[in-house]
């Protein structure tokens, strides 16, 4: 994986980083957000793309 299309995940309640993710920065302009299961909460939440 290039390091110029990885993305770190952070969960939007305890504000943890569990996941990294590619994304095609050329059609993806907006910031990604999906529902992924955080180990920290113990349950599905919204986790938001940060730098």
């Amino acid at each position: 994986m290039s390091q110029d299309n990885l993305v770190k995940l952070e969960c939007a309640e305890c504000k943890h980083i569990n996941y990294r993710s590619r994304k095609n920065k050329k059609t993806l302009k907006n910031r990604l957000e999906l529902k992924k299961y955080c180990p920290f909460c113990k349950k599905h939440t919204l986790h938001k793309e940060t730098k």
